[in-house]
């Protein structure tokens, strides 16, 4: 499978060519920015435009965006008011936080990128029909707009009532935006495990975030850090034809010397399987 890595590694440090240049030296193809604005400033033009001029001259590929989850640069530790939620039911609230997920999508007037990966709610967030309807209402209004752009929305499983990949299901049979999906393995690992939702989900994956956990705390680990069966995954995974990467999103291990080394040594891991 081809190989990918999100910047989600290394979120609270700012984006740099520097950084870039290391993963592509890493021998791997693909990358998706985690667009947190410590990490990268979507409103800063001037880290857009450096990292736009490196791209061009570049191998490496920017296979996805990560939508905002934040409008400040502490996740959203500055209050309530900065986070950024597609299903606000209330429409003038809501259109603050769409047209913040509008200016990342800018970023591919710079850099040219094919998906950008969006929640609907936020971690733990209880189910609502007031809430689908306002998701329905945000992600009409974004695919347009990033179609515009050469961008395609992909939804993304997560830890709440609203974004199982059952509840995706319902949303799809709902709503029939067809919008595809990424498929967060850890986040499966917490809902309905990992075979049962790929399952529910595979016809419309176009992308992965590949992490552990103890399926309980959504802890971002290393593959082969937590209870995720690697081998039964990786056999569901090869099984698709590649029509995605192997896209891993971790969080950086506060004992690793080199977090690229072990970057490295979780895809050989994986191979194996």
């Amino acid at each position: 499978m081809k190989h990918a890595l999100s910047t989600h590694l290394w979120s609270n440090h700012r984006l740099t060519i520097a950084l870039l240049t290391k993963i592509e030296q890493a021998g791997i193809a693909e990358v998706e920015i985690f667009c947190a604005r410590q990490h990268l400033d979507y409103r800063d033009k001037a880290q857009i435009a450096e990292l736009g001029h490196w791209f061009r001259d570049s191998g490496l590929t920017l296979h996805s965006l990560h939508s905002p989850m934040f409008t400040d640069e502490i996740w959203g530790r500055s209050g309530p008011h900065s986070v950024i939620d597609i299903t606000e039911p209330v429409k003038s609230q809501r259109l603050p936080m769409v047209n913040e997920i509008k200016r990342a999508i800018e970023i591919a007037e710079t850099i040219p990128f094919r998906y950008l990966i969006q929640h609907i709610g936020v971690g733990g967030e209880e189910y609502d029909m007031r809430k689908v309807d306002a998701a329905f209402t945000a992600l009409e209004e974004l695919r347009v707009f990033a179609g515009q752009l050469g961008v395609e929305i992909l939804l993304e499983n997560i830890p709440n009532e609203l974004s199982s990949a059952e509840r995706l299901r319902e949303f799809q049979d709902l709503t029939h935006l067809g919008l595809n999906y990424a498929f967060d393995t850890g986040h499966a690992h917490m809902n309905e495990g990992v075979e049962t939702a790929f399952q529910l989900m595979k016809e419309r994956i176009r992308s992965t975030h590949i992490h552990d956990n103890d399926g309980k705390e959504d802890a971002h680990l290393f593959p082969f850090d937590g209870s995720i069966d690697w081998k039964r995954t990786m056999d569901l995974l090869r099984g698709c034809g590649g029509q995605f990467p192997l896209l891993l999103e971790l969080k950086e291990r506060p004992d690793a010397v080199s977090a690229l080394d072990s970057v490295k040594e979780a895809f050989d891991r994986l191979e194996e399987q």
